[in-house]
Parts: C-alpha cells; structure tokens; sequence
C-alpha cells in the first residue's frame, strides 16, 4: 500500500511538472498559461489535501527548475502545496455537488496562489507594486484557466473505473 501511495504522489508530481513546462497557452499579459494548476486542483481531489499538497509543491517546484525560473522554486513548493491543501480540505468538507464542489475549492485555492505569486513578487521587486499588481493579472488568468480545466477533467475521471482503483490507497 505504501510503494503505491508512493508511486501515485509521484506520477501526479510529474504530471504538475509536465502539464506546467510543456503545454503553454500565450496570455494577454505576454506571458502564457499552463494547465499545471489544472493537475494540482485535480490531485488535490483526487489524492486529498496532504498527499496533494506533496505532489502539486514538488511537481510545480520542478517546472520552474527545469524552465530555467529557479528564483521561484522554494515559493513555488509552498504556493502551489497550500493551493492544493486548501482545495483539497474544501472539497473534502463541502457539501455542493458537483461540478459546483470543485468550482469552489479551486477558487479558494486559487486565491492562494494569486495572493502568494503577489506577495512573493513584491518582495523580490524591492516592494515594487506596480509590477506585482500586473503580474497579479496574468496569476488571475492562470487560475482561472486552472478551475475551467479541473472541473472539466475530474468529471471525466472520476466517472472512470480504472482510475478509481488506482485511487483506492
């Protein structure tokens, strides 16, 4: 039970860096989306809170490695990891259903990341606002298009039998 809890944290760790480095959507704001936050609200429901947490910090954390972001990484680890603890609690403790369930733990653990992504930048702008608030436009899109996604595909997964007993720790 151990090795496959281990291997599923793992896979999804790897499916955040993937979903987050490879597929790049361009943004108004002249960066690009990602559909990385797609795969960490879905682990979140998916593998619960904790064990989301691990996965969506350590997989996004990689992304900004290996894209060469690495001034992001260690804020990386601890935003994504609480989008996904947070969404992950909310969707275990909320009595909606669904789609509605997963539309609002992902916009509790959205905000997270848009707060956490603004903070970060202004502390590492020297507390310079402006930029931070712009970067704040692109952060907002990104969750945006992370929620829409999830909700899409855990609907689809969660309906697949096969997925639900590589779930079952």
């Amino acid at each position: 039970m151990k090795t496959k809890k281990l291997v599923v944290i793992a896979f999804f760790a790897a499916l955040t860096c993937v979903a987050t480095f490879v597929i790049k959507i361009p943004s108004p704001t002249g960066g690009y989306y990602n559909l990385g936050d797609c795969i960490v609200l879905i682990s979140a429901y998916m593998l619960g809170p904790y064990y989301g947490a691990i996965s969506s910090g350590i997989g996004s954390m990689f992304a900004d490695l290996i894209s060469g972001a690495p001034q992001y990484a260690g804020a990386t680890l601890i935003i994504k990891g609480l989008v996904a603890l947070a969404a992950g609690f909310m969707f275990n403790h909320l009595k909606l259903k669904t789609p509605m369930r997963q539309i609002t733990a992902g916009i509790i653990g959205e905000i997270i990341m848009v707060l956490g992504y603004f903070g970060f930048t202004v502390l590492m702008l020297d507390s310079q606002v402006e930029p931070a608030l712009v970067s704040m436009l692109g952060d907002t899109g990104q969750a945006l298009v992370g929620i829409a996604t999830s909700t899409i595909l855990y609907e689809v997964l969660r309906r697949n039998k096969s997925i639900k007993d590589i779930m079952n720790f």
